[in-house]
């Protein structure tokens, strides 16, 4: 076991654990508490869907929903807290003004497998990454599971069919309730200002939240970073570092013992002078941002020291995941691009750098205090209209309405769609990359990116 629990068995009898969200990673954290023979006490403000509330009744476990039973919750040993619950609100600052533990789901699973896990975070490129360095370890033929912001509940996987190694997408969120979690093979990708809302608007603090992820490395790990990313490169400055270090850089070849980097339109990777080298057209995923993405897991897999051939085999066939510059349709020689996954402004930035032709942009939802200024030279360049899919998209018009002559508002998909069609040509680009999150209009961003595809199907 990795973490914290004095009984040799995992069995605290009568403890009780409370779990705040009934979503994937609340279940799973339910049915690995209840399996190791804790009290469990699921606890969701809103509604919870009717497959999780079927699981947690078939199992035995209490919940509620709409509502927190604060009297009760508040006598918990242990709370696990579902990422999209900040610190901040009263319930959690009351927790643990009592002292009572709060942590992640992922930290609770960690807590009963003795898997290894290669943990990958960054601002941008995370789903791609986690998503290609699976995609590698299955075809190596490991026992390999899919976790944290994708597939399955690494608690429901511990429990039901635990792995000898798990590929992790993990948020900051997420890495503000991990503590004694240990990372084998950390990935961090960039950062760049994202959810600044839950960090005080500081970068600083949310930059810290990303470096969690090498808390507890030691130097049998690996910490695989972006060389050309300035504000790792300063924060990397400041740090101790215990793990062994793989930088990866596409601006220079960097003459380290470990690493990645571009030499003669090639891919070379070097892990101890076994040098690993594949051209660059022969990537699936291409563009800048990708060949990051494509480094960091290549990295990861001669880690692993997997075979030569499986790592080349799957740089080179990997699918690209749903909602991330997702192909939807050519209609009358307009091209549809999903790209709902990018919530972030850099996420866009790498979205419409990708593109050649003109860009009918279709962007907006909920601003997480947005800077749209880096932006502003590439819609320039690259887009020649707008539509704005959100509630409030006053702050969109007033930082593109000098650059850009026609933006029009739109409040469902189905409009933008219409709209970003008629305002089309053949050989012009509808892009979908709202740069924003989804909650004002949608579920979340594969209800968005969902609704952005059916749209574009009955046109």
């Amino acid at each position: 076991m990795r973490g914290g629990n004095s009984s040799p068995s995992g069995r605290l009898g009568g403890a009780l654990i409370v779990i705040l969200g009934g979503g994937e990673s609340g279940v799973g954290a339910a049915i690995l508490a209840q399996q190791k023979g804790f009290e469990v006490f699921v606890s969701d403000k809103g509604k919870i869907k009717e497959k999780y509330k079927n699981v947690l009744t078939s199992i035995g476990v209490e919940w509620e929903e709409e509502k927190h039973t604060e009297a009760k919750i508040l006598t918990a040993t242990t709370v696990v807290k579902s990422p999209g619950i900040p610190d901040k609100v009263p319930l959690i600052i009351q927790l643990k003004e009592k002292g009572i533990e709060v942590i992640s789901e992922i930290e609770f699973a960690g807590r009963y497998t003795k898997a290894k896990f290669i943990g990958i975070t960054g601002s941008n490129g995370k789903t791609t990454t986690t998503m290609l360095t699976y995609h590698m370890l299955k075809k190596a033929g490991l026992n390999v599971g899919l976790a944290g912001n994708v597939g399955e509940s690494l608690a429901k996987q511990v429990a039901v069919d635990d792995k000898d190694i798990y590929v992790l997408e993990l948020s900051s969120f997420q890495l503000d309730g991990m503590f004694k979690f240990k990372v084998d093979i950390a990935i961090l990708l960039n950062i760049t200002p994202d959810h600044l809302d839950r960090y005080d608007y500081k970068f600083e603090n949310y930059a810290a939240s990303k470096f969690r992820i090498l808390q507890n490395q030691d130097e049998q790990c690996h910490f695989i970073y972006c060389e050309d990313d300035e504000v790792i490169v300063e924060y990397l400055k400041k740090t101790e570092i215990k793990a062994q270090k793989h930088p990866f850089s596409i601006k220079k070849a960097i003459t380290l013992e470990r690493g990645a980097y571009i030499a003669n339109d090639k891919l070379i990777i070097n892990t101890t002078n076994k040098l690993f080298e594949m051209t660059l057209q022969s990537l699936a995923l291409q563009g800048k941002h990708n060949l990051y993405n494509s480094m960091a897991s290549g990295i990861a897999g001669r880690v692993l020291e997997l075979k030569k051939e499986i790592i080349r085999e799957s740089l080179s066939d990997f699918q690209n995941v749903e909602h991330r510059l997702e192909f939807v349709a050519k209609i009358h020689g307009i091209d549809f691009i999903n790209d709902s996954k990018a919530t972030n402004v850099n996420s866009t930035w790498y979205a419409l750098e990708s593109f050649q032709h003109p860009v009918i942009w279709v962007v907006g939802g909920v601003d997480k205090g947005n800077d749209y200024e880096m932006l502003k030279e590439l819609v320039a360049e690259k887009v020649k209209a707008i539509v704005c899919l959100g509630k409030d998209n006053a702050k969109i018009h007033a930082a593109f309405e000098d650059i850009i002559e026609v933006i029009v508002d739109a409040d469902s998909a189905e409009s933008a769609v219409r709209l970003a069609y008629s305002l089309g040509r053949s050989g012009d680009t509808v892009l979908l990359s709202p740069a924003c999150a989804s909650f004002d209009l949608f579920e979340n961003y594969e209800d968005r990116g969902h609704q952005f595809k059916a749209a574009v199907k009955r046109l």
